[in-house]
Order: C-alpha cells, then sequence, then structure tokens
C-alpha cells in the first residue's frame, strides 16, 4: 500500500494518557505514513493545558478547546467563562469536543443541553468551527445548531442515517468518519462513505479509541488514517491519493490549516 501525501486527521486524541510513554513515536509514525495535520480536540478544561504543550510540541498539530459530554462530572458553570478566555487567547483552530449524549447512562440531559449551547454560542461569537459529539443525539444536535444558526463544523464518528446527514450538510456541517466504517458489516455506514459528497466528508482515527478493523482491540493511533483512507476509496471506486487529496482540502478549509509543515 503507497503512502499517501498529505493527510489529515480531524479528529486524534494525541494527548491522551495512552500515549505518555511514546507520543513522540506515534507522530513520527504518523509522518511517516503521510498524516502531516492533525486536530487535537480537548474533553475537559482540566485537559486543557497538556493538550496546549502537546500541540506546541511538534509541527502539526492544532488545538481544539471543549467540555465534551461524557465528562460532565468534570465540568463546572465557570468553566465555560474559563473556555471564552482560552479560545480568546489561545485561538484554537475549532471549537470542542463538544455536544450530546444520550446513549451513555447517568448523563443529565439538561446540563448537557446548558454546556453545549454555551459552546455553540462562543463558536458563533468567536467564528469557528465546530468538533460535535452526537451519539442517539443526532437530532436534538441538529436542532440545537438550527437555534443557533450561523454554525459550521463537523459531526464526529458520525453513526446517523442518510437524512439526517443531509441536514446536517444544509447547516454546513461535514461528517467525521473513520475505523468504524472499515469494519464489513456496518453496511449503513459503509454505503454512506460510499455515496455521499466527497466534499462533505472527512477522516479521523479518533485515538486512541476506535480501531479500524486490522487492528480490533488494539490502541488506535493516527498513523492508521492511511488504511482507513485506502479502504474509504476502495468503497467509492477511486484512487486512494485522490480520497487522501479532497478529503485532506476539506479539512484545511473547515479548520483554516497552515500548508503541511
Amino acid at each position: 500500500m503507497p503512502v499517501l501525501d498529505a493527510l489529515a486527521d480531524s479528529h486524534c486524541h494525541l494527548d491522551a494518557p495512552e500515549f505518555d510513554p511514546d507520543r513522540g513515536a506515534v507522530i513520527a509514525r504518523a509522518r511517516s505514513a503521510g498524516v502531516t495535520r492533525q486536530v487535537v480536540p480537548a474533553i475537559t478544561a482540566a485537559s486543557w493545558p497538556k493538550l496546549r504543550e502537546v500541540c506546541a510540541s511538534a509541527p502539526g498539530l492544532f488545538p481544539a478547546y471543549g467540555l465534551h459530554p461524557m465528562y460532565l462530572a468534570d465540568h463546572r458553570p465557570e468553566h465555560l467563562h474559563a473556555l471564552r478566555d482560552w479560545i480568546e487567547r489561545e485561538k484554537p483552530v475549532a471549537v470542542g469536543e463538544c455536544g450530546l449524549d444520550f446513549f451513555v447512562e447517568g448523563l443529565d440531559a439538561q446540563q448537557q443541553q446548558i454546556h453545549f449551547d454555551g459552546q455553540l454560542q462562543l463558536a458563533r461569537e468567536f467564528g469557528l468551527p465546530l468538533i460535535v459529539h452526537a451519539r442517539r443525539a443526532v437530532d436534538q444536535v441538529i436542532a440545537s445548531i438550527r437555534k443557533v444558526g450561523g454554525l459550521r463544523g463537523v459531526v464526529h464518528s458520525f453513526s446517523g442515517s442518510e437524512e439526517q446527514a443531509r441536514q446536517l450538510w444544509k447547516l454546513g456541517f461535514l461528517l467525521g468518519i473513520g475505523g468504524p466504517a472499515t469494519y464489513p458489516r456496518a453496511n449503513r455506514l459503509r454505503k454512506l462513505v460510499a455515496t455521499m459528497p466527497a466534499e462533505f466528508l472527512l477522516l479521523e482515527t479518533d485515538a486512541p479509541d476506535q480501531p479500524d478493523s486490522m487492528i480490533r482491540g488494539q490502541r488506535n493511533e493516527p498513523a492508521r488514517l492511511h488504511f482507513i483512507c485506502a479502504s474509504f476509496a476502495a468503497l467509492r471506486g477511486i484512487d486512494a491519493h485522490e480520497l487522501a487529496r479532497i478529503t485532506t482540502d476539506n479539512a484545511a478549509r473547515l479548520f483554516n490549516l497552515p500548508a503541511s509543515a
């Protein structure tokens, strides 16, 4: 499988503790595989300083700051105010990871909505794209985006319907898709990858989570984007280099990324 040039991983948690022992080697493997740019979204306020440090440690790493719905117990009302200060000072490429999760039991839906709405408003205020988590909550996410208006971004790890996808495209949102669509039984998601307009597709690993079908049960890492791109290109019946170019251009345009370093 030939190395693909200038891939962009639109969603990778490179600051996660799973990468603490060998983060430098992980970054080097990614670059060797053609992954020259990575967007690294935050999950909690406490994680922002480390994320900033990780992204400053090597070229091609771009931070996004936000409050992830799955970590609701770690969030405080004052964190939204702190997030505004971080965005103003650090000038990230996006607001996120934020969103709604109605899959995990015990996550208060009202509190999730308060934090999500606050981050939607910040994205609109600063003119930044959003990185959105929507698990069993795509309709509610769409309604929230519509209510605020004037937003753009990506729904990461998209697993909704084709109709929900079309609604998101009309709202200026792209779909981030990665390892789950490489599994043969993921029929609906694979059909979407094969047929959706390429201008709305972003490639992602969500590393260290969501390993692709070739490394099932193992730690994921951004170098695997090479395999994901090749798999998706085969589904679409196009050359992998062409899909790499299209999806990288999509990421660069959405996040206003500079040219590869």
